[in-house]
């Protein structure tokens, strides 16, 4: 029995003992690796498993004899060839080891061969690998790859793809210029999701637009807009006809982050929304981001618009203009040193303010004048400062004047008396940028940026009496300024380490000063003289953020987008703190499938205190407070996408947005220039949205175009306002239909049509009144607010072109036809009716009827 237990415990401690532990004796000390590992296999307890594909049995092999293991043995032979061991719980298994490539880089810029412009966005990637990226937004890649020889395919929407084999043995700067094809067919309005099996971004909700899109559809007085051309996609609508502004799933337009080369513009509207601020023929690149925001974004809640600026032409210099019927603008680039540094001028400028003068210098007294004007010039220069460094400076400047003049003479037997009054607005802003570009490695891309932004907007009446006989004079007039100004400075970092990651982080700091209000009176009679300055103290805030995010390539065919942003609001000695996280996914099982979803969360600290839903000049902008907290959005999306062809693709998207701490006027306050009490006449809120979003794009061929449906609702919710009950926001339109196609029947002939249709906004309607007894007046009764709708939208616009190529220039003339069929949409209720039953019935105004145009356009 006790040789039984001994025998017992001595076998399970062999068993228990690791393999490569066992103590080996071998006779020899030399010989091959085929005999070496043949002797091993005779030891008691030791099983070794090779295949002669993997292990050289014929390799020689010398030991020391101080091997007294299994693993001492094995250490011997391994280290004479690239094998290693492996034990497994029975054997040992000899495996090949994997010898890794060396890496290198490509990296370098992505650029237009025909006048150096930076193309942003493009795809660099490798299709036999499924590796890529993309280029960022100063046309920089960089990818890290095995040594091999690789096929590298660049490719842009609308150029002519770029592949090259390369052999790849050491680090690479390559600088890839791309061609335009000779016919240009392709309707540029894409998302950012990826072709084939490599996605390039994983940012879902985002649309890059190009000005041949912006130039290709019809617009009101055959001017490009580029705002206007955003509000034909999908989520994205016009508010009031006409109107520049933008309302973005739900959200107001104080809620969009318009940029104009990196720099915030608070007042996007020429002539009262009638045209945006951006001159089409100076736009390189517009971006529109409705969701998934990545972190280096921040400061408001509903979107991004990023518009570029175009740097001007590096080898020649060419220029483009139009004649219209309101307006003309030219625009002139090219080098200041011939490929390393270019400019590009572009302005506009009104003259129906010289038109009417002259019509109306023709008019009897008692007539008023009217003055309209505006103007806008868009400057940028660039400079290559050496290999790895470039300067780049950019302006623009724009003012809108609108002048009311009335004067009359009353004259009899015995006296004569001559009025005088004149009226008018002033507003506009200025932006400057300049930034620096420096490649710190091959991987490595730095960014540092100053800006500045000034928005200013004044208004005044001025009005004179004189009479003879008796002699008396009176003079009065008001003058109302305010504005807002933005001083920035900001550093951001790109980098590549593998085609598996794109790490972007960052910092900024902005300093805002708002001067809410600045009052001048003066009075003067022939014995009284009054002259009062009124001037509330400027309020100042300063705005700290860092971000992090990574663009993480998960598989082959799934990406993800995750970031981090901190932002710092330091007003009135009181500090307000936001962690905003960001997250994107994008999955394509397929070359024809894309999935992508995505959350964000967004913070805003500035608050627009607005007078009407028209976009007024006289809108303030003033920072949070106690009282009025930052407004906060969560908003969840998902979509899907397939490319039916290389020219068709539908896309659908949902999403879901939560808005907390939005604000509204306390029963429809009429606000102007109450600083002193703005807090007391506004109620914060939340809100909610939700829809669902479906397009259609055909992106090649003589007709190219994009067809959208949009399904969704948003509603607000104040206690102090509707009896805390939730009621529809003021732009909520349940149903949008949009279509915009483009026929180029030859190079010589381009025809353009926009379509259309949405469902009416809602307003608050009386729904029944009664004669009040004390003061014999009729008193409105309102059930809620928000509870009636404008009757449903739609219009056609049509557009046709007549190009000819001269030989040093090519001229088009443009006709436009905005509201083609003339139809009557309601812009607003006027008045309200009351028959003699007390049934209130309301006067519907229309703003826009059927407007023809026609201007002349030249470019050489």
């Amino acid at each position: 029995m006790r040789l039984f237990i001994l025998l017992l415990v001595f076998n399970t401690a062999c068993y228990g003992q690791s393999m490569l532990k066992i103590q080996v004796s071998l006779q020899q000390k030399s010989g091959t690796t085929g005999e070496l590992l043949t002797a091993l296999n005779r030891q008691p307890g030791v099983l070794i498993s090779y295949s002669s594909s993997v292990v050289e049995l014929t390799k020689p092999v010398q030991l020391t004899g101080r091997e007294k293991t299994v693993e001492d043995v094995l250490i011997a032979i391994c280290k004479k060839q690239p094998i290693k061991y492996l034990e497994q719980p029975d054997k040992i298994v000899l495996i090949a080891t994997i010898i890794a490539k060396p890496k290198h880089t490509i990296s370098g810029y992505v650029t237009d061969k025909k006048n150096g412009e930076r193309l942003i966005g493009a795809s660099i990637s490798i299709p036999a690998a499924g590796l890529g990226t993309t280029s960022n937004t100063y046309g920089f890649f960089s990818i890290t790859l095995e040594q091999d020889t690789v096929s590298l395919l660049v490719s842009y929407t609308g150029y002519t793809p770029w592949v090259q084999p390369i052999i790849l043995t050491s680090d690479i700067l390559l600088n890839v210029e791309m061609e335009l094809p000779s016919i240009m067919n392709e309707l540029v309005i894409v998302q950012a999701t990826a072709k084939k099996n490599t996605p390039g971004q994983s940012i879902s909700g985002t649309l890059n637009i190009s000005p041949r899109f912006i130039k290709s559809v019809p617009a009101i007085l055959s001017e490009s807009d580029v705002l206007k051309t955003i509000q034909l996609l999908p989520g994205i609508q016009a508010g009031n006809e006409g109107s520049s502004g933008l309302y973005v799933r739900g959200g107001s337009p104080d809620q969009n982050l318009i940029l104009l080369d990196g720099v915030p513009v608070y007042n996007t509207a020429h002539a009262f929304g009638l045209f945006s601020i951006f001159n089409a023929d100076a736009v390189n690149n517009v971006e529109v981001l409705k969701s998934g925001f990545p972190s280096s974004y921040g400061g408001r809640l509903s979107s991004v618009v990023d518009v570029h600026m175009k740097e001007g032409d590096k080898y020649q210099y060419h220029g483009e203009g139009g004649i219209g019927i309101i307006f003309s603008k030219f625009t002139l680039e090219g080098p200041i040193q011939k490929g390393k540094s270019s400019f590009m001028v572009s302005a506009r400028r009104t003259y129906a303010d010289l038109i009417l003068r002259l019509l109306q210098s023709r008019e009897e007294d008692g007539t008023i004048r009217l003055t309209p004007f505006f103007t806008d010039v868009n400057a940028k220069a660039n400079f290559k400062a050496g290999p790895n460094d470039h300067i780049y400076l950019s302006c623009y400047m724009g003012q809108d004047k609108l002048t009311g003049k009335e004067n009359y003479v009353y004259q009899n037997d015995t006296s004569r008396s001559e009025y005088s009054h004149i009226e008018g607005f002033s507003w506009g802003n200025i932006t400057g940028m300049l930034r620096w570009n420096h490649i710190l490695n091959k991987k490595t891309f730095s960014n540092i940026t100053a800006t500045y932004s000034r928005y200013k907007f004044k208004t005044g009446t001025w009005g004179e009496e004189r009479t003879d006989n008796p002699p008396f004079y009176y003079q009065e007039s008001h003058n109302y300024f305010s504005s807002i100004r933005d001083w920035g400075i900001r550093a951001n970092i790109d980098y590549l380490p593998s085609p598996n990651h794109f790490i972007k982080a960052g910092g900024s700091v902005t300093f805002h000063q708002y001067h809410p209000s600045n009052n001048k009176f003066y009075k003067e009679t022939d014995q009284v003289e009054f002259d009062e300055h009124i001037d509330h103290a400027a309020t100042a805030s300063r705005e700290y953020d860092a971000y992090v995010e990574d663009d993480i390539r998960l598989l082959l065919n799934m990406k993800t987008n995750i970031g981090l942003r901190l932002s710092l609001f330091d007003t009135r000695n009181k500090l307000f703190t936001a962690l905003q996280p960001r997250f994107n996914w994008l999955y394509q099982p397929h070359t024809k499938w894309t999935f992508s979803a995505s959350y964000s969360e967004m913070n805003q600290f500035i608050h627009l205190i607005s007078n009407s839903s028209l976009g007024l000049p006289t809108d303030l902008w003033l920072p949070v407070t106690s009282r009025v907290p930052p407004q906060t959005a969560r908003q969840v999306s998902a979509g899907i996408s397939y490319n039916c062809s290389q020219s068709i693709a539908l896309s659908m998207e949902t999403y879901y947005k939560r808005l907390n701490n939005v604000i509204d006027y306390i029963d429809q306050t009429v606000f102007f220039n109450a600083y002193d009490n703005w807090e007391d006449k506004v109620i914060t809120g939340k809100g909610k949205t939700y829809g669902i979003e479906c397009s259609l794009q055909k992106t090649k061929g003589k007709l190219t175009g994009i067809v959208s449906y949009t399904l969704s609702k948003s509603t607000r919710q104040f206690e102090a306002i509707n009896h805390g009950k939730p009621f529809p926001f003021l732009f909520d339109r349940r149903h949008e239909i949009k279509m915009a196609a483009i026929w180029k029947q030859s190079p010589r002939f381009e025809a353009g049509a926009n379509w259309l249709f949405s469902s009416g906004r809602p307003v608050t309607l009386p729904v029944d009144s009664y004669l009040d007894p004390f003061t014999n007046e009729w008193v409105d009764v309102y059930s809620g607010r928000n509870d009636a709708r404008l009757p449903s939208y739609h219009r056609l616009d049509v557009s046709i072109k007549f190009i000819k190529h001269k030989k040093h220039y090519t001229r088009t003339w443009l006709i436009s036809i905005y509201n083609a069929y003339n139809q009557f949409n309601t812009f607003y209720f006027d008045e309200i009716i009351r028959n003699n039953n007390n049934q209130v019935t309301v006067k519907a105004i229309s703003l826009f009827p059927i407007i023809p145009s026609i201007s002349y356009q030249f470019k050489f």
